[in-house]
């Protein structure tokens, strides 16, 4: 059997991502991908990999795998403590994975998604052209699961060129995220679009890879005709009848019946991708230059 990675165990919730499926959009089917795309590619170069490569985005720790063939790889985004063997390894750098040993992801103490990329890629099926899996769709590789073989595709290009990436570590305390101003924003009145930039929010357990839901105070509409269903991108902060804003992810719906007061700019996704339940966020009004 070619190389391959056995699942010994897989945490909270470990997918396969790459950088998405585009073009699909008007069949219903969003672009999905790795949530920190900056990570994805970051571990994915680290290995010598193209930044697209599939691997494996690991929320909150707990994933074990063991090698079968003599693998290299690398983890990035949420810093996990990482043990070969029970031996600590680095983040953000290239590790050797021999024949049958075994890596363990613990808990990172901040940020909440982490990237293991392997040399070659997660060789599953893809589907759509891309092997991401979007959780809302059900499409894309199954979730992994402990017992699961997850077969390693063959390099292609030279090893990565450095032996460690000094990258920040996603923050544990509070969040700033840059926003513009919603197509729908004139649906609320002033006093929310100042809220919406002025108070602190919270993030809260029911966040997933389709949105981040916040709590805090509920932003009060000026008009309550229905909404016909428009569509939704990242980074869309949409607003249901109770008030709180959900900030879509990479697996959001296309389509969407609540008013969107505001978008978060495509460069601070990252960042809303690993926030943690519990943790905090403000947004700021960007420039119109940005």
């Amino acid at each position: 059997m070619s190389a391959h990675l056995e699942v010994l165990a897989t945490g909270p919730l470990t997918t396969v991502q790459d950088l998405g499926r585009f073009g699909h959009n008007a069949w219903g089917v969003t672009t999905s991908g790795a949530a920190d795309r900056g990570a994805l590619r970051l571990a994915n170069r680290l290995v010598g990999n193209p930044e697209g490569t599939a691997a494996l985005e690991v929320t909150l720790g707990g994933l074990v795998v063991r090698a079968r063939g003599d693998l290299e790889v690398a983890t990035a985004g949420a810093r996990c403590p990482a043990r070969v063997d029970g031996v600590e390894v680095g983040h953000n750098a290239p590790v050797r994975l021999p024949d049958g040993a075994m890596l363990e992801l613990g808990p990172p103490a901040a940020g909440l998604r982490t990237y293991l990329a392997v040399r070659g890629g997660i060789a599953v099926p893809p589907v759509l052209g891309s092997r991401s899996t979007d959780v809302l769709a059900g499409l894309g590789p199954a979730v992994p699961r402990a017992g699961d073989v997850l077969p390693v595709g063959t390099a292609v290009g030279g090893r990565g060129a450095v032996d460690l990436a000094p990258r920040p570590d996603p923050s544990a305390g509070e969040v700033l995220l840059r926003v513009r101003l919603g197509p729908r924003h004139d649906w609320f009145t002033q006093r929310s679009r100042s809220w919406l930039v002025s108070t602190t929010w919270t993030v809260t357990a029911d966040s997933n890879r389709v949105g981040v839901r916040l709590d805090g105070p509920p932003l009060e509409r000026a008009r309550h005709v229905e909404l016909p269903t428009e569509g939704m991108a990242p980074g869309a902060l949409q607003v249901p009848p109770a008030g709180c804003p959900v900030l879509f992810l990479t697996d959001h719906p296309v389509t969407g019946g609540y008013p969107v007061i505001a978008v978060v700019l495509a460069a601070d996704l990252d960042l809303a991708g690993q926030l943690r339940p519990g943790q905090t966020v403000r947004f700021r009004r960007a420039p119109t230059t940005v």
